[in-house]
């Protein structure tokens, strides 16, 4: 009597008919879960890395910087790995041209 009953139940956890195919959907899911971090999180990050990347390239004399430690400065020099740049009358410094932050347009720079 309680064979049959038991044998009514069917297999645990309700998954009667399905037997194997688990491992494609995870596959699915983990392609997607991908694409998700990939174009919420890596693409703008390469695309914002990019950007800088130009801009750093395109600096030249007389432009107005700030640098990643927050110096207001002018370029007064550019060789291909550093700049020297003017953060005060006649005080002039070398830095990396990696160290440069943001790069001022004449109206930002008019307000500082």
């Amino acid at each position: 009597m309680f064979e049959s009953v038991a044998y009514a139940m069917g297999a645990p956890g309700g998954a009667a008919g399905q037997q194997g195919g688990g491992g494609f959907s995870g596959i699915i899911m983990m392609a997607v879960i991908f694409g998700i971090f990939y174009f919420i999180l890596i693409r703008p990050q390469q695309k914002k890395m990019k950007e800088h990347k130009k801009m750093i390239d395109e600096l030249k004399k007389d432009d107005k910087i700030i640098t990643a430690g927050g110096i207001y400065a002018v370029v007064k020099g550019v060789t291909p790995n550093t700049l020297t740049v003017e953060i005060a009358d006649g005080v002039r410094v070398k830095v990396s041209r990696s160290s440069v932050g943001t790069v001022l347009t004449d109206e930002e720079a008019g307000k500082e």
